[in-house]
């Protein structure tokens, strides 16, 4: 049993945590990709004092570990790192899409369990992060990046109803929801609080990271825009 604060910055949202025996005690969060620099720190601040709470006291950090936001899993996870080591406390990797898929099942309990789940993160265009989930929060197919067309997702379609949701859903429904297994969850974004339970259980497996050696997981390789000057092209 933990006292666990809990990092999410994979997407446009910036979600600082704090539990305690898996049970939410505290959360800050706004949705503003370009601020997340600058609210990690307040935040983490914020509710360590609203639970009467100082760093000394924390158990373990926990951080999502993407994929997503190249910057934003770069914030998150380096200021993950920095409590670790400061605080010589174990840090722990919460997979972003399982987090998300945790949230969608505690929130919506009457949805179809006998349904897959398939969280989605925008990955530009038509490109997705996505995976499975069953009902009981079981992969059934792992992390991929995926172009959305119409045939896309067709063997998990023909099978089960489907649940799609994220900040890359709605950009896909056009051409999935065609398909009457296809059913779109709205209003779901990423939250540090969804990662209680599942911080809590590693942090009772000792499922930990190496700080030194642990990195975000990306997915795709990051590839900066180069700026072209008028003139010399």
């Amino acid at each position: 049993m933990g006292l666990i604060i809990l990092i999410e910055t994979a997407t446009e949202v910036c979600s600082v945590a704090l539990a305690k025996d898996g049970q939410l005690i505290s959360l800050r969060e706004i949705s503003d990709g370009n601020s997340h620099s600058a609210n990690v720190a307040v935040f983490l601040d914020e509710v360590l004092k609203e639970a009467g709470k100082i760093p000394k006291d924390l158990d373990a950090v926990a951080v999502s570990k993407g994929p997503g936001s190249y910057t934003g899993l770069r914030i998150g996870v380096s200021s993950a790192k920095g409590l670790s080591y400061g605080l010589s406390i174990p840090l722990i990797s919460i997979n972003t899409l399982k987090s998300m898929c945790k949230g969608v099942l505690e929130k919506h309990k009457a949805t179809d369990h006998s349904a897959f789940f398939c969280p989605m993160i925008d990955a530009r265009r038509m490109e997705v992060y996505s995976a499975f989930y069953d009902g009981k929060l079981q992969m059934i197919r792992d992390v991929q990046a995926d172009i959305v067309d119409e045939n896309s997702y067709e063997e998990y379609l023909a099978q089960h109803p489907v649940y799609f949701f994220g900040n890359a859903a709605l950009k896909c429904k056009e051409v999935l929801s065609k398909h009457p297994n296809a059913f779109f969850i709205e209003d779901i974004q990423l939250s540090a609080a969804n990662m209680a339970e599942l911080a809590e259980e590693k942090y009772k497996q000792a499922a930990f990271e190496n700080a030194a050696r642990f990195e975000p997981f990306y997915l795709k390789d990051f590839i900066a825009a180069k700026a072209v000057v008028k003139g010399l092209y």
